[in-house]
């Protein structure tokens, strides 16, 4: 009998070598989405146990480590979300990729968060529900957690659907639901919520016919132009420098406006003055740039690209500033109301819990943004840098439009708004260019497969962001009103 091993079957250990590779593969890509729900939950934790440190023996620690959680949670879903509304147009025209895109708006969210977001909470409170309808703190705060609670909910929901909804909408519905669950129909101040209602309909197409009427000019005054460059040198100067005064304007009004009262139009002769000065600034730089350039589109893309890059960072910065009050608003008016047992429509909002919203929203981006900034940068409709220009400039534009009317306004709906009007346009355009080429003929008679094909917007993420618009408000209005009947029954 011979002591010799058996040879060894090098083709089945391959075979099961490539097997336990592949399992490893799979186990990683499973085990990513945990990993990051396990990093957001640890950054929920340590918020509590921030806010517990610096409370030290304040009343109703409980009570306010609680709300710091939710807020912390908030403030994640925020940033996995919202953001993406900002920078998914620059990725999506590959003028960033997803990683810059990733840091740049991390740092310009929490710098316009700690600079500029110190924002009251009446509007998240008191606008929405009338003046003494709740007049109980109690009540009030146990209001303002079932609100903060419903949002971030119905936020983290829509994220995982794949939807970009208002969060500020969503905070809104909060409130209201809670409200009417704890006041009765007679709390609401039903002017405020038509005017959110009526914001719905009227900024995203809004913000659709504007980066449609920019990308309409774009087209017209230089795509079409025989000599591209040249008219890329005389026309690119002027829309950077209404770009400049644009943002000047947003910046102050929704950041700094919100510190110091300021009329708009006081603010308006700064964006004029900003835009004027930009003008001469960068003319000569983009002649500088342009210079040896061929006369092909692809030039076009890259003298739009910084341009656009620097309109999603300002827009990030500018959301950041706003819509961080969504997270820590209601945390400082808990706070406050547990502090004093008087409720604030003025509540100041401390450092610490500013540090954890502007924190929180950079986190989310970081571990949940990716996802919807593909949704509005690609999975909608192509865009280039001129597109995505377009797309901020309009987003900007709308801001200061619709403040001037007096109407709310989400930046998630006119961005995306935006985005729809980009690829509607490039449909209608592409069209009306077809049938004066003589083809209409061909194309009616093309087969409805072809013809679905041949859209340039996405129609199932039309109706899925749609449906998910229409639906925020009362979606996050019942959850509240339950979450708040929970509360109220555990408490006795």
């Amino acid at each position: 009998m011979s002591d010799m091993p058996e040879p060894v079957d090098w083709k089945t250990l391959d075979k099961d070598l490539k097997r336990i590779s592949q399992l490893e593969l799979a186990t990683a890509y499973v085990s990513r989405p945990l990993i990051a729900t396990g990093m957001a939950l640890a950054f929920v934790v340590l918020a509590a146990l921030v806010a517990s440190v610096f409370l030290g023996t304040e009343s109703h620690p409980i009570l306010i480590i609680a709300a710091t959680g939710f807020g912390a949670y908030m403030a994640l879903n925020i940033g996995a979300n919202d953001v993406a509304n900002n920078m998914g147009p620059a990725v999506g025209a590959r003028a960033l990729t997803l990683g810059g895109a990733l840091l740049i708006a991390a740092i310009a969210e929490s710098t316009g968060a700690l600079l500029a977001g110190d924002a009251v909470v009446k509007r998240i409170a008191t606008d929405i529900l009338l003046p003494g309808s709740v007049s109980d703190s109690t009540t009030f705060i146990w209001a303002m957690m079932a609100a903060l609670m419903a949002a971030a909910l119905w936020v983290n929901l829509s994220t995982w659907i794949g939807a970009p909804v208002s969060t500020t909408h969503s905070v809104v519905g909060g409130v209201l639901g809670a409200g009417l669950f704890a006041a009765g129909i007679t709390a609401v101040n039903w002017k405020i919520v038509g005017l959110i209602g009526l914001s719905w309909v009227i900024s995203p197409i809004l913000a659709g016919i504007i980066a449609a009427a920019f990308l309409a000019f774009i087209k017209v005054q230089i795509l079409y132009q025989t000599d591209r460059i040249a008219a890329a040198q005389r026309w690119l100067p002027v829309l950077v420098s209404v770009m400049a005064g644009v943002f000047i304007t947003y910046l102050i009004h929704k950041g700094l406006g919100r510190l110091i009262e300021v009329p708009l139009t006081a603010i308006l002769p700064f964006g004029l003055g900003t835009g004027t000065l930009t003008f001469f600034i960068v003319k000569p730089v983009i002649y500088r740039q342009s210079r040896g350039l061929d006369n092909k589109n692809k030039s076009l893309k890259a003298l739009f690209s910084l341009p656009l890059i620097l309109s999603a960072t300002l827009l990030s910065f500018a959301h950041g500033a706003n819509d961080v009050a969504n997270a820590i608003g209601p945390v400082a008016a808990i706070v406050q109301t547990l502090q004093t047992g008087a409720i604030s429509a003025d509540a100041p909002v401390p450092a610490w819990v500013m540090i954890i919203g502007a924190f929180g929203i950079s986190f989310g981006l970081f571990l949940f943004g990716p996802k919807l900034i593909r949704m509005v940068g690609s999975q909608i409709t192509k865009l280039n840098p001129m597109r995505a220009f377009c797309v901020s400039l309009a987003t900007a534009f709308t801001v200061i439009v619709a403040s001037a009317l007096g109407l709310p306004v989400s930046s998630t709906h006119t961005a995306v708004g935006a985005v729809f009007g980009v690829g509607f346009f490039r449909e209608w355009f592409q069209d009306r260019r077809r049938r004066k080429k003589g083809k209409a003929s061909a194309f009616e008679h093309i087969a409805a497969e072809e013809r679905r094909r041949r859209k340039l917007v996405r129609r199932s993420h039309f109706m899925t962001i749609l449906a998910a618009w229409i639906v925020t408000v009362p979606a996050s209005a019942l959850i509240s009103a339950l979450i708040y009947a929970l509360l109220r029954w555990i408490s006795g």
